[in-house]
């Protein structure tokens, strides 16, 4: 326990220290609880900085959703996350029928061609003695590897229809990079690449209209992603605002628990409590006030003269306008006790001044 002018030496009997010692576990237990709200409310903070959305105050007034149309996005976002799965299914099932039909284009009219055999494979390097390939071609490809990508099932496959289109771009675009133009193969990949194009123009199309199918669904999902944060969050700033309450409300109860434990303060203290009470601002002594009146509802706080019977006060109050008092010197850089002791010394050099004053008069006296 600390008085206005120092700590104070006490001796607690076996309750009063059981008592401080749950008071001290109640608040190690509201420090850590403390902590993790304040984890969580960075959390939300955070996120609404991210998206350039202003939370409202986490009160009990923006518990409510107040928003017509948040109601329906919500609605709406329930609705489609329950078509998500549906949707993605029927995505799948549409690339792969695209996949399919291109797959028949190259088998149709490019791999079944006279001169599809170059491509077939990978190219024999060692054999035919192409010992500066790899400096050449960063990317060999041939229509057995693409052929092995379009039928694998352990997810290293083609995701779409334009990534198989690229990869026998390829083929025909190493051929004609290696080869020079006169050679038998650089022509073949010519021919064959101006006929894989016209073929694919017939299914561009259709590939098109899936691909802005999808953009649309993309832009969906993730809106549907983006309301989900937003009702998670929106829920944890309730959730935490009815926490914080809680909080505040035990820390309210501990404190009157701790100040009905309180030792009975000295007159001494009681003559310091009151000399920094008369050195207050006017709002922070109407709110000093207010704790008194808080604490004895017959103290009338207002009118232009209040007669504050420090001695008429609880314990309890006492302790309260010390610790309000603390606060507000504290927060004015400095402390009860320079306040009281700057008071004694003003009266001090009023005493001393009133005596030199004195003593200068009798100096000057002219006997008669």
């Amino acid at each position: 326990m600390e008085t206005m002018d120092g700590p104070v030496t006490e001796v607690r009997s076996e309750g009063e220290r059981a008592v401080m010692e749950e008071l001290g576990q109640n608040v190690d237990e509201i420090i850590v609880k403390v902590d993790e709200l304040e984890q969580r409310l960075n959390e939300v903070d955070q996120f609404y900085s991210k998206t350039g959305k202003k939370q409202s105050n986490t009160s009990k007034a923006s518990s409510v959703m107040k928003d017509k149309d948040k109601d329906k996005q919500i609605t709406s976002f329930k609705r489609r996350q329950q078509d998500a799965s549906r949707r993605e299914a029927a995505a799948a099932k549409r690339m792969q029928d695209l996949m399919r039909q291109f797959a028949g284009l190259l088998r149709q009219h490019i791999m079944g061609h006279k001169w599809a055999g170059p491509f077939m494979q990978p190219v024999d390097v060692v054999g035919l003695g192409l010992h500066d390939y790899y400096e050449v071609i960063e990317k060999p490809m041939d229509f057995s590897t693409i052929k092995s990508k379009m039928e694998a099932k352990d997810g290293t496959g083609y995701k779409n229809v334009r990534e198989i289109c690229a990869d026998v771009r390829l083929i025909f675009k190493n051929a004609m990079k290696y080869n020079d133009e006169r050679d038998d193969v650089h022509v073949m990949a010519k021919t064959l690449l101006v006929k894989f194009e016209e073929k694919w123009l017939q299914l561009l199309p259709k590939v098109d209209e899936e691909d802005e199918r999808r953009k649309k669904e993309e832009a969906e999902a993730q809106l549907d992603m983006q309301l989900a944060q937003e009702v998670t969050h929106a829920k944890m700033a309730r959730d935490l605002s009815s926490e914080l309450d809680e909080v505040e409300l035990h820390l309210e109860k501990l404190r009157e628990v701790a100040l009905r434990n309180c030792r009975k303060m000295s007159t001494e203290e009681k003559k310091a409590l009151m000399t920094v009470l008369t050195q207050l601002s006017p709002e922070d002594l109407n709110k000093a006030l207010l704790i008194v009146a808080q604490n004895n509802p017959n103290f009338q706080a207002t009118g232009q003269e209040v007669d504050l019977d420090i001695d008429a006060q609880s314990e309890s109050t006492l302790w309260k306008l010390k610790f309000f008092v603390k606060e507000v010197v504290q927060g004015q850089g400095k402390s009860p006790t320079s306040i009281t002791m700057n008071n004694n010394n003003n009266m001090n050099q009023n005493k001393r001044k009133r005596e030199e004053a004195k003593g200068t008069q009798k100096r000057n006296k002219k006997p008669w």
